[in-house]
């Protein structure tokens, strides 16, 4: 044995342990009844709805007689390819749908398209603003080659809610 040993068993000794019986009353307890309270019952909030808007949606190609005198920068300073597409799904929306001019959608915003076709229905990103004679309206932004129709009426477009993550 090690003297570190000896001295921890001098210093501290074991123990004895006492195997000792319950006393009598602990022993002839009986178990008692228990109520069971149920929980107060939350009802789930239901999901929030976002306001859906019916606009008429045209085209519009970055050029000078469509737009301004530099058509391949848009209203929030985003450059457009030269070698651009609908499949870019950049929009742009009239004023009274935006944020700087009292509605609820900002440049950068995700807003989601139904009802123009199979082909140019989904997600776009605002980027531009329209003309101020324009109101409920929206633009997407195609090249010339892909020759699309002009108009289209009563679509549908909504805000798409930001999906956070931790980081």
């Amino acid at each position: 044995m090690s003297i570190a040993l000896v001295l921890l068993t001098l210093l501290f000794p074991p123990r004895p342990t006492f195997s000792a019986a319950l006393p009598s009353t602990v022993a002839h307890l009986s178990p008692r009844t228990v109520a069971f309270v149920s929980a107060p019952v939350i009802a789930k909030r239901p999901p929030r709805r976002l306001p859906v808007y019916r606009v008429t949606a045209t085209i519009y190609e970055p050029e000078v007689r469509q737009t301004d005198s530099d058509p391949f920068v848009t209203a929030d300073n985003s450059r457009i390819r030269r070698k651009h597409s609908s499949k870019d799904r950049w929009m742009a929306l009239s004023r009274d749908l935006l944020k700087k001019w009292g509605g609820d959608f900002d440049y950068g915003d995700s807003v989601r398209v139904s009802g123009i076709s199979p082909k140019l229905d989904g997600v776009y990103i605002v980027h531009d603003t329209m003309n101020r004679r324009h109101r409920h309206c929206m633009d997407i932004l195609a090249a010339k080659w892909e020759n699309l129709d002009e108009m289209w009426k009563n679509v549908k477009i909504t805000k798409v809610e930001p999906r956070w993550r931790a980081s």
